[in-house]
C-alpha cells in the first residue's frame, strides 16, 4: 500500500510569496487569502448525522443573515483584497432564496474567476441550467452512499432518486468537473467506499473521502465514527489494487489518487490524520456575516454589524486586513485543541 503523503510546507515570506499579487490580504505567515467560501444560511433540508444534531438545532433568525445587496458589496470588496475564487456553501445554499441572482451577480465581480458551489443536489435538478447560464462553474456534492435506505438513514429522511437526477443535470449543463464528497463514518458507509470510488472508473468525475470533523453538536459522532484516510485508501487498495498518485495543488485540501484505467480520480481530504493548514489559502464568511479565519478556530470579525453601521469600503476592508494577518497557523487537532463553537451548518463547509 502506498502511504499518503501531506502536502509540502510553504515558503512562509511575506516578501517571496506571489500568490495574489502585491495587494492581496496576507496573514502573519505570508499565506495569501485568495479563495472565500461563503455560507449563504445556516438551513438545510437534510440532517445529516455528522453535521446536525438530531434534536436541538437552532437557526438564525433571518434578519440576522446578511442580505443579498450586503453579500454582493462584501464581495466586491473581497475582490479587491486578491481573493480570485468564490465557493458558495451553507446549510444548503439552493434553499437561498433568489439564488440565481446572486449567482449572476456575484460572477460579474471584477477579479472573481471561478464560482463554485457545494450542495447536497436535491434541488439541482431543476437549478442546474439556470444556475450555469447565470455564471456558476461547476459544484461539489455531498454524497455520502448509494444505497437508498442507507441514505434515508445518513441524511435523516434525504431521497437519493433527487440527488442522483441533480447530479446528472449538473453534468449534463456542463457544471464540471463533478466532484463527490463523502464524509466517512465507521460503521455507517466506511464498508461503502469502494462502491463510491468505483463511480470514478467510467466517468471523469472525482469522488473525495473526508475525514469526519469533531464540530460543535456532533463531537460524539467523531469519536466514535472516526476513519482515517490511510484506512480508507488500504480499503480501496484492497479491492482495486495499488492506486497511482496524481499532482495536486497544495492549496487544494485534497491528495488524488487514480484507480488504474479509470477516467476519474479519488480524494482524500485529512485534517485529522494530515493537516494540510501550511498550504491553506481561504477564509470563510458566515450567514450572518462573521469573517471566520479558521473553521476549526472561534476567532471571528464581524462585518455585518460594521456595514450596518454605515461604515464605508476603506473601513471594512481595513477590518478584513486586520482579520485576515491573525489568522491561525493551524486547527490545533493534534494537540488535542477543540475549540469550535459553532456546527458546520453554520459555519459553512
Amino acid at each position: 500500500m502506498v502511504a499518503l503523503a501531506s502536502p509540502k510546507p510553504i515558503t512562509l515570506y511575506p516578501a517571496a510569496a506571489t500568490e495574489g499579487g502585491a495587494h492581496a490580504a496576507r496573514d502573519a505567515f505570508g499565506r495569501a487569502m485568495t479563495y472565500l467560501r461563503i455560507s449563504l444560511t445556516d438551513r438545510c433540508n437534510f440532517r445529516c448525522l455528522y453535521c446536525m444534531p438530531a434534536v436541538g438545532m437552532k437557526f438564525q433568525p433571518r434578519d440576522e443573515h446578511l442580505t443579498d445587496d450586503e453579500l454582493l458589496r462584501l464581495v466586491g470588496l473581497f475582490a479587491r483584497l486578491g481573493v480570485t475564487k468564490l465557493r458558495l456553501t451553507g446549510g444548503e445554499p439552493t434553499v437561498r432564496p433568489k439564488l440565481v441572482e446572486l449567482v449572476r451577480g456575484m460572477k460579474a465581480v471584477p477579479g472573481i474567476e471561478e464560482l463554485s458551489m457545494t450542495t447536497n443536489a436535491l434541488l439541482l435538478g431543476r437549478m442546474a441550467g439556470p444556475l450555469k447560464e447565470a455564471g456558476l462553474d461547476r459544484v461539489n456534492v455531498s454524497i455520502d452512499t448509494l444505497d437508498p435506505d442507507k441514505f434515508k438513514l445518513m441524511t435523516r429522511g434525504g431521497r437519493l432518486d433527487l440527488v442522483w437526477a441533480g447530479i446528472e443535470a449538473a453534468d449534463a449543463v456542463g457544471l464540471r468537473p463533478i466532484k463527490l464528497n463523502s464524509v466517512v463514518v465507521r460503521g455507517q458507509n466506511d464498508h461503502e467506499v469502494g462502491t463510491l470510488a468505483e463511480l470514478t472508473v467510467e466517468r471523469p468525475w472525482q469522488v473525495r473521502f473526508l475525514e469526519i470533523m469533531p464540530l460543535e453538536g456532533v463531537g460524539d459522532v467523531h469519536d466514535q465514527g472516526l476513519v482515517s484516510s490511510e484506512e480508507t485508501l488500504a480499503r480501496l487498495e484492497a479491492q482495486f489494487g495499488p492506486l497511482d498518485p496524481v499532482a495536486t495543488d497544495p492549496s487544494d485540501p485534497a491528495r488524488l489518487w487514480r484507480i488504474r484505467g479509470a477516467a476519474g480520480t479519488v480524494g482524500f481530504i485529512s485534517p485529522v490524520s494530515a493537516p494540510f493548514c501550511a498550504a491553506c489559502n481561504r477564509v470563510r464568511l458566515t450567514a450572518d456575516g462573521m469573517l471566520r479565519l479558521c473553521l476549526l478556530r472561534p476567532d471571528e470579525a464581524d462585518l455585518r454589524d460594521l456595514l450596518r453601521s454605515g461604515a464605508d469600503d476603506e473601513a471594512l476592508e481595513r477590518r478584513m486586513r486586520v482579520a485576515v494577518w491573525r489568522k491561525p497557523w493551524g486547527h490545533g487537532l493534534a494537540e488535542g485543541e477543540r475549540e469550535t463553537i459553532r456546527g458546520m451548518s453554520q459555519i459553512g463547509g
